[in-house]
């Protein structure tokens, strides 16, 4: 694709690196086949290619984002379907994020938009604050005949009740069993820690039972990928995990830094580029970036004990958008849970996203839900008797819309080599 971009424009980096991924386009429009909002909408403003213009015209003119564009870009969920499809390497994610940002400073929301995404960027990514706000949710339930479409979006995926945290959460070490093999860093989240704090304790119980010591490092917290995708400035959070790891790594040294909700395993593995020039992250973030895994993808190297128990369940893994498309990580979870014991079944159009992306089923609920029961008539057309992902949206997203349990690829694979059974599973039995 053919730019005109000002050298004075040029010097900005984020312009810089946005001018390389427009040129890289050949308007082939592999992109549109895959692109969940393109194939619901067929509108070619709604595909990666539509939007790939929309954001060069934008970009280009340094002019401030138009009602029409902020429609089309809002509607992208950063799935990067696109970018698994794309012959020519086009960058998407990074140039979408640029547009969001371009977004925010350019266009004014109304009101009670302005305020919805407040709320999400506030209060999602403190825990505590987030089960204050769930506490309060149960209250405004009584009250949603008055409350603005947006609130009730929001509610509709409150839950009615959290459990309590987990001290496994807390900054600490837990030593390896055994013969130590590596030792890994683990982000505990901060959506996760409040909804379903089993999984980082799934985690832990794993990887300690394989022969890592694992690190709970004091001052990390959330990845920032909630603000970062909101069009926001979340260099803060990434900062602060970049130095609570360093700080690990001049410790005792660090093997890994272990995400087991994979899109903010994307979001860690961005790390280098966010902070590229920045001269006193650069070096640091890039390291960071570089350590990070995804749990299965460590679990893959280290290897998976033997089963413990006999268990056979027919498992339709659910590849989350930002595991499969985001990290390039596809066959290690399904490669682990086949030798757990499960038993997997095909998925029909597995690579088409579910709805949840962050905080797109409460901005976008009407076309976050049509993908949501896409991707649930697609799973239960396999007859599977349990759910696996590998990320907690979309746990919360299927499951609100499936009758059978849906839990985290970590508890599974705990569960089978001597852990806890997944609470969900107990349901009913």
């Amino acid at each position: 694709m053919e730019t005109h971009f000002s050298i004075e424009q040029l010097a900005d980096p984020d312009t810089k690196e946005s001018e390389k991924i427009l040129r890289a386009c050949v308007h082939c429009g592999f992109c549109t086949a895959t692109c969940p909002t393109y194939v619901l909408l067929g509108d070619e403003l709604d595909s990666p290619r539509g939007r790939v213009y929309l954001l060069k015209e934008m970009l280009e003119n340094d002019s401030p984002a138009t009602e029409a564009v902020v429609t089309h870009i809002d509607r992208c969920l950063s799935c990067l379907s696109c970018m698994t499809t794309c012959p020519s390497g086009v960058h998407y994610m990074h140039l979408v994020d640029h547009g969001r940002r371009h977004i925010e400073e350019t266009y004014s929301r109304p009101l009670q938009e302005r305020i919805a995404r407040w709320l999400l960027a506030v209060v999602l990514p403190r825990p505590n604050m987030f089960r204050a706000a769930v506490r309060a949710a149960a209250v405004a339930r009584s009250m949603t005949g008055i409350l603005p479409a947006r609130v009730k979006a929001m509610l509709r995926f409150a839950p009615d009740r959290l459990p309590p945290p987990s001290v496994t959460d807390k900054p600490q070490v837990f030593a390896a069993q055994g013969r130590r093999r590596k030792r890994v860093a683990l982000l505990t989240g901060c959506v996760q820690q409040a909804l379903a704090p089993a999984i980082n304790e799934a985690t832990v119980r794993l990887l300690t039972r394989h022969g890592c010591e694992v690190v709970v490092a004091e001052g990390a917290g959330c990845c920032g990928a909630l603000e970062h995708h909101l069009g926001r400035d979340a260099l803060h959070r990434v900062k602060a995990n970049v130095d609570a790891w360093t700080r690990v790594v001049e410790q005792g040294g660090l093997d890994a830094v272990v995400v087991n909700a994979s899109g903010c395993g994307t979001m860690v593995k961005d790390y280098g580029f966010l902070l590229r020039s920045d001269p006193a992250y650069a070096d640091k973030a890039k390291r960071i970036s570089v350590l990070t895994r995804d749990v299965t993808e460590l679990m893959a190297e280290l290897g998976l004990k033997e089963p413990m128990i006999s268990i056979g369940q027919r498992i339709a893994y659910q590849s989350p958008c930002s595991m499969q498309h985001g990290q390039k990580v596809a066959s290690q979870p399904k490669t682990l849970l086949a030798k757990a014991g499960f038993t997997l079944v095909d998925i029909a159009e597995e690579h088409l996203c579910c709805g949840s992306a962050g905080t797109y089923n409460i901005l976008q609920p009407n076309l976050a839900t049509q993908l949501r029961d896409r991707k649930v008539a697609n799973i239960m057309a396999a007859k599977p008797d349990i759910i696996a992902s590998g990320n907690i949206g979309c746990m919360v997203q299927i499951g609100s819309g499936a009758d059978i349990p849906i839990v985290h690829t970590v508890e599974l694979l705990d569960w089978a080599t001597g852990g806890v059974k997944p609470a969900a599973l107990n349901h009913g039995s």
